[in-house]
């Protein structure tokens, strides 16, 4: 075990990030972490560990997860009971009242408008970069497949004392954005993953994954049988209204279980936004590059070879379809964008509208 923790401990940015950080924390400092979207287990591990160092190394008087949406999946809202923590909503919380803004598992462009003219000094992510932004500590590695390894590098090399439940966090954060390292992991993660895997409650995380699916959302995957599209090695579906972006996530998850289907694409309009999810193997698709190519000219699109979304603003997605919202047309628009044979007229609407987009 000690060879695993000279390996995650070893690298000189870790280091001197940490440096950075401790530098940047004033005695009775207030530290908000904000978490883009649902937070989900990476996120909320990354900000466990996050807050434990500065509690533990500094003198922080207070500090707060901040999430831009609610708890929509049960497995992540169970998660958050037995890790007994407490998340506000963005939009009831007054950043300015807070001495220090990070920004965990996102980057500040993903909020948009959300953030108003407050700038956070501390960003740590594992998303690749799209557009430019500063933050006075940026760790970015994209290279990683989870945040919560990036955070267990953190943890040793301030040698602080890791509770039991923040191994579980981590654990968790790591195995769910990695599928349990099938996808987008590399060595650090294999690592990370081994070092926590040693010393977490493993029955609690069991008992959590296996309550996956509310029965509500059993209607979700007949529709997506009936309606789907398939094109050989594919599925392509459009959900029609669904009650949260999860419910996309859920179905193409299944599908990609399915016998010679290695890339999946489920949407589905939540709100006023249409919700896309891509899902493969990271063999023979990079998902996050198709997703850009794709949709990034309408939308905020990204993501990792084997896992990526797409949002795009429901006024947008009517103009392109001269506001038909139909299965069949929405099918259409899917498949056309996914093979680049857009329509004329589509293609040069959205082109008018490209410089008005903020990038997520």
């Amino acid at each position: 075990m000690k060879r695993i923790e000279s390996l995650l401990v070893r690298k000189e940015e870790t280091r001197l990030n940490l440096f950075k950080l401790k530098s940047m924390v004033r005695e009775n400092d207030s530290l908000a972490i904000l978490m883009y979207g649902s937070p989900d287990p990476d996120a909320i591990a990354s900000a466990m560990a996050l807050r434990e160092i500065l509690v533990k190394t500094q003198s922080l008087s207070k500090c707060v997860f901040i999430a831009t949406e609610p708890v929509v999946r049960h497995q992540n809202a169970e998660f958050i009971r037995e890790m007994k923590v407490e998340i506000q909503m963005l939009d009831k919380t007054d950043l300015k009242a807070f001495n220090l803004i990070a920004v965990v598992d996102a980057q500040p462009t993903f909020f948009g408008e959300a953030l108003g003219d407050v700038k956070p000094q501390i960003v740590l992510d594992h998303h690749p970069c799209k557009t430019v932004w500063h933050a006075s500590l940026a760790d970015v590695r994209p290279a990683y497949g989870a945040l919560s390894t990036i955070m267990t590098e953190y943890l040793l090399a301030a040698r602080v004392r890791i509770p039991k439940r923040l191994y579980t966090a981590l654990l968790y954060g790591i195995k769910s954005d990695t599928m349990n390292l099938e996808r987008d992991a590399g060595l650090e993660d294999i690592g990370a993953y081994y070092l926590n895997f040693s010393r977490a409650n493993r029955e609690l995380i069991r008992r959590i994954e296996l309550n996956q699916i509310p029965d509500r959302f059993l209607r979700y995957f007949g529709y997506a049988y009936q309606f789907k599209r398939r094109y050989r090695d594919r599925v392509i579906c459009f959900l029609g209204a669904v009650e949260s972006a999860d419910a996309c996530v859920q179905v193409a998850d299944f599908f990609l279980r399915i016998i010679n289907i290695f890339y999946v694409v489920i949407a589905g309009i939540v709100k006023e936004r249409m919700i896309i999810v891509l899902r493969g193997d990271g063999y023979r698709q990079d998902c996050g590059a198709i997703a850009r190519k794709s949709f990034g000219n309408i939308g905020n699109a990204g993501g990792h070879r084997s896992a990526a979304r797409v949002e795009i603003p429901i006024e947008t997605l009517r103009t392109a379809l001269d506001g038909d919202l139909s299965q069949e047309a929405v099918d259409r628009f899917l498949v056309q964008r996914l093979r680049r044979k857009r329509h004329p007229d589509v293609k040069a609407r959205a082109n008018g509208r490209e410089s008005r987009m903020t990038a997520s």
